[in-house]
């Protein structure tokens, strides 16, 4: 078997060194950008399960007859889930925009032979996650305004 001819000149082992050490940049980046999204995620959790809880709350207490209207607190807590849903679909675009520009930044420095290209960018779990949290608060609006579904 004959060898594929290489794209890039060999390397010196200072070259080698280093362009591993910025291949391990793109993996620390690509964490610290998770972490970001995570941050996003637990403040937009909060902001959806306070608004829930203080709609759901307010509507208990008017059913037992201790409040004559939720009405207030209940638009307060839509708002509140509202904002969380707003802001989670910020952080997600924002992530999604980042990664995907550090990918073709990362390709463009591989196509030049300044980085080695052997580790993955694996899908992102926080990402995932993100989504899915995304689409429970939907659901949750959902109930809340028109009092249909699983929380309603």
């Amino acid at each position: 078997m004959e060898a594929l001819p290489s794209k890039a000149p060999p390397l010196s082992v200072s070259q080698d060194l280093s362009s591993r050490r910025t291949g391990m940049a793109f993996q620390r980046t690509r964490l610290a950008a998770d972490r970001t999204l995570m941050a996003v995620i637990r403040t937009s959790l909060s902001l959806i399960s306070f608004g829930f809880t203080i709609a759901k709350a307010f509507e208990k207490l008017r059913e037992m007859g201790t409040v004559s209207s939720e009405k207030p607190a209940r638009n307060f807590g839509v708002t509140l889930v509202a904002l969380g849903i707003a802001m989670l679909m910020v952080g997600i675009g924002y992530h999604v925009q980042f990664m995907l520009g550090l990918r073709e930044e990362r390709k463009e420095m591989q196509a030049g032979g300044l980085v080695h290209g052997e580790s993955k960018f694996p899908p992102s779990m926080t990402l995932i996650t993100a989504v899915v949290l995304l689409l429970i608060g939907i659901v949750v609006i959902v109930s809340l305004i028109f009092h249909i579904g699983p929380f309603g």
